[in-house]
């Protein structure tokens, strides 16, 4: 094992080669990139992208990215489509084909057959000279000095340039389309990130019991009300409206403050006008108004009438937090 080197310093060239990569793209940008974009806009089609060996993984990456923010898009192995694949290409389909020389044996045979369909290619080369810059429609330049890897071979800044600019791609057409949070959540409905933008406050709170009790409630019942529902407290309610909320810290307040409590009512001890939510909030909001109040609970209302009560342990049990 060689020890001549700091590991630590290894990865901080590394992290500083491909920085330095990435940010020369800026200085690569030009009419070939807004064209690229307005045509993908202007298409009836879908976005095929296209590469082989480590571009072909970004390739995969960039068509996840692209399907995930509204741009319908199919990833082909360039090797795959001179074998059969190339049907996957559609009359109205652009082609994104990625290659760090674009010299490669595969791309060779593939930009051609593509032309001739006539479909647009936009290529994410590192060599705009060579046969696939000269032969696409847009080239977007991806050109890096070295790679990070000290042999300048295993593809390393190429690829990161590759990916950063499809992500480029991306985010313009995700803007050009106005795509808002939530066009976003109905491509991720699943996992926390989903839950985030289209969980709503009655999603939750219809799952928890309902506790309340009136104004004249005795406390002995109250009590009894808070731990049956088990959530730690319970709304004052009259004629289905918010009054108060009485938790389980303002019984251990009245409890050290009055040894008989025979005489008490809910009145008596109820905090009055307490946070509340309205049912067809965002889960998320909820969490935001809990944090910022120091409370773990908070009691549900729409149109101004009582719903139940939402807890923290809801939000936490749904990954939100």
């Amino acid at each position: 094992m060689k020890n001549n080197k700091n590991i630590l310093d290894t990865a901080k060239e590394t992290i500083l080669i491909e920085a330095n990569a990435v940010e020369k793209l800026i200085d690569f940008l030009d009419k070939d990139f807004e064209k690229a974009i307005q045509t993908i806009l202007s298409s009836n089609g879908r976005v095929i992208v296209t590469g082989i060996g480590k571009s072909a993984n970004i390739a995969t990456k960039i068509v996840a990215t692209l399907n995930s923010t509204g741009t319908p898009a199919i990833f082909m192995h360039a090797a795959d489509a001179i074998h059969g694949d190339l049907g996957n290409i559609q009359k109205d389909d652009v082609v994104i084909c990625l290659s760090k020389s674009g010299n490669t044996p595969e791309i060779k045979v593939l930009v051609p057959l593509i032309k001739k369909s006539g479909n647009k290619i936009a290529a994410i080369t590192g060599n705009p000279e060579s046969f696939l810059g000269k032969n696409a429609d847009f080239v977007l330049n991806s050109y890096v000095e070295k790679e990070a890897c000290p042999n300048n071979l295993a593809p390393t800044s190429s690829t990161t340039t590759q990916l950063v600019m499809g992500d480029a791609l991306a985010v313009c057409l995700l803007e050009q389309r106005d795509f808002t949070s939530t066009d976003f959540a109905k491509y991720h409905p699943g996992g926390a990130l989903g839950k985030k933008l289209y969980l709503r406050v009655s999603d939750l709170v219809v799952n928890n019991e309902k506790p309340e009790v009136n104004l004249n409630t005795p406390i002995k019942d109250v009590i009894i009300e808070i731990s049956k529902k088990r959530l730690g407290t319970t709304a004052v309610v009259d004629n289905d409206k918010i009054i108060g909320i009485i938790t389980d810290g303002d019984i251990r307040r009245m409890l050290e403050n009055n040894l008989d409590f025979s005489n008490l009512e809910a009145k008596d001890i109820m905090s009055e006008n307490p946070k509340r939510i309205d049912s067809n909030e965002m889960a998320i909001n909820a969490l935001e108004v809990m944090q910022n109040n120091n409370i773990t609970q908070i009691l549900v209302d729409h149109n101004n009438k009582y719903v139940g009560v939402l807890h923290f342990h809801d939000l936490l049990k749904e990954g939100i937090f």
